[in-house]
């Protein structure tokens, strides 16, 4: 039995700990009080915080029926999370599961008691536009959680990709205006019963550029722009083999930088044409992601910069060669000689 009015869901300042303001109900009633949630976030991938978790989606089931379809919660000025309308605890102790997760806008949901999945899922085309997608997952009953709430751990089940670079050289400029994650899988499929993905075979490129270029240095910064990290499908990644598959036609995967070098007395080395800003330069990627993971890799650019970018003019040619030397040979002196007469003035000294 469902009643009319509003469930408020208050949020605590850590963990997102969410606990109860039931009202009282008639004794006559055979069903409980509401149905509260104690929402919190594991520590990997912070993306989405508690203090930025604004809303969740809940579905509940009861035996093998739905005991309410997925359901906004949504949080107020006052740190409130309400619904409309409220469920409450059946009377009879019936155990009911549930099912979460945010952000709730996420397409492809699909939460009824045979079938629990996010159906062929792709992050954005812009690493900007990417979101970071969180699931949590609880059974609760009345004698149990009426007064304290049901416990949601959420989990984040995307990877989380950031790049950073660093170059200890002083013989070059390095500048990087853009970053570039080539070739995951870019579509999959997510149970939310065991938080396991089965990604697809569709492959995409992301990547954010932006006007402003970061020049290098020996500590290593984010090159990532204002466009935040990527959050992308965990998978085992193929690597691209840039001297047997230089133009990339296994869409292995790689990460890419926009970069231009310069010598600091003002010649340009990157890109080859002089006539061209800035060009993608590229490295193989083979992780394992795993969901809820955050991956930093750190380009050094110190004494190497990759490969010309498999999707640029001569791919996989190597950015820079080794390293400028010389041999050196010193010719013996040959000698001359000259006789020369020590004359008085006046005379020919020849």
């Amino acid at each position: 039995m469902k009643t009319t009015h509003l469930l408020f869901i208050p949020a605590a300042l850590l963990g997102l700990g969410l606990t109860s303001c039931a009202q009282d109900e008639p004794v006559s009633e055979t069903h409980g009080r509401s149905i509260n949630f104690r929402p919190a976030i594991s520590t990997r991938a912070t993306e989405t915080t508690n203090a930025n978790l604004s809303a969740i989606k809940v579905a509940a089931f009861m035996g093998g029926s739905t005991f309410f379809e997925p359901l906004d919660f949504t949080k107020g000025s006052d740190n409130f999370f309400t619904s409309s309308p409220t469920y409450n605890w059946p009377g009879d102790d019936s155990e009911i599961s549930f099912f979460a997760y945010a952000p709730t806008s996420m397409s492809g949901v699909t939460l009824t008691p045979d079938t629990k999945t996010l159906a062929a899922y792709s992050p954005a085309a812009d690493i900007a536009n990417q979101v970071d997608f969180i699931t949590a997952s609880a059974s609760g009953k009345r004698s149990t959680n009426e007064a304290s709430g049901v416990p949601l751990t959420f989990n984040h089940q995307l990877s989380q990709i950031e790049v950073h670079a660093k170059a200890d050289n002083d013989a070059y400029i390095f500048k990087i205006s853009g970053v570039r994650i080539g070739q995951p899988v870019s579509k999959g499929d997510f149970d939310f019963t065991n938080s396991t993905w089965t990604p697809g075979t569709d492959k995409a490129i992301y990547d954010e550029t932006y006007t402003t270029p970061v020049t290098l240095t020996s500590t290593a910064t984010s090159v990532m722009g204002e466009g935040g990290n990527a959050m992308l499908i965990p998978q085992q990644l193929t690597a691209w083999d840039p001297e047997n598959d230089a133009s990339n036609a296994n869409e292995g995967a790689y990460i890419s930088v926009k970069l231009q070098i310069n010598t600091v007395a003002g010649a340009q080395i990157y890109p080859f044409e002089s006539n061209t800003d800035c060009q993608w330069a590229a490295i193989p990627l083979n992780t394992n992601w795993e969901a809820g993971k955050k991956y930093v890799y750190t380009l050094d650019l110190s004494s190497g910069a990759g490969y010309v970018d498999p999707k640029d003019p001569e791919p996989g040619t190597p950015v820079l060669g080794g390293p400028i030397k010389f041999t050196v040979d010193v010719v013996d002196w040959n000698p001359s000689e000259q006789d020369l007469p020590m004359t008085t003035t006046g005379e020919d000294n020849n």
